[in-house]
């Protein structure tokens, strides 16, 4: 009998080293920051473009509103609302107001939970439009692409020469997500029709 004898060969692992497992998962991490930056510009981008959109759609419907009834929609929401005085978009000024906007542009007058026009009807609004969001409910304001209130105000057309608001017809703005604390507001940010 013959004796085979077996060497074991030591096979070299390579492995990777600390540092260079840092250095990837560091580029890794510096690669998924700058693409979720770049996702949130592109969102808060189209969010700016959406709501000027809804904004020239909706003064398109308040001009045909004046066309028909010789005044823009005005009631005492709409006066008390001061586009250039400090103001939150979750406050009942602007809910009101817009949701007096949006009894006259939409012709649900009484404001029930059908959302039917009762009357004529100027602008039709897509559900994401209006806050709540759920068909079976009474809209309580009209939401900007940011979660916020539409600021509308018609305080110019009823005291032209006092010093509140812009535009000596109405004015219809979208704080752009940014709440300002300041008086006057900041609004560099804002998307508005003046």
């Amino acid at each position: 009998m013959t004796k085979t004898v077996r060497y074991r060969t030591r096979a070299v692992l390579r492995a990777f080293t600390i540092i260079e497992l840092l250095v990837v998962i560091t580029i890794i991490i510096i690669l998924g920051s700058l693409i979720l930056s770049t996702v949130g510009y592109v969102q808060k981008k189209g969010a700016r473009s959406r709501a000027e959109a809804e904004i020239a759609a909706m003064s398109a419907a308040l001009e045909s509103y004046k066309a028909d009834n010789g005044i823009y929609p005005t009631d005492s929401n709409t006066t008390a609302l001061k586009p250039n005085t400090m103001g939150d978009p979750t406050q009942s000024t602007y809910t009101n107001a817009s949701l007096s906007l949006y009894k006259a542009i939409s012709g649900d007058a009484d404001n029930d939970s059908n959302r039917v026009a009762e009357t004529k009807s100027y602008f039709s609004f897509k559900p994401i439009q209006l806050y709540p969001l759920t068909q079976n409910q009474a809209v309580t304001y009209i939401r900007d692409p940011f979660g916020n209130s539409y600021g509308y105000s018609t305080v110019k057309s009823s005291a032209p020469a006092g010093t509140d608001g812009y535009n000596p017809t109405f004015d219809l703005w979208s704080t752009g997500g940014v709440i300002s604390n300041t008086n006057p507001p900041d609004q560099t940010q804002w998307i508005k029709n003046w």
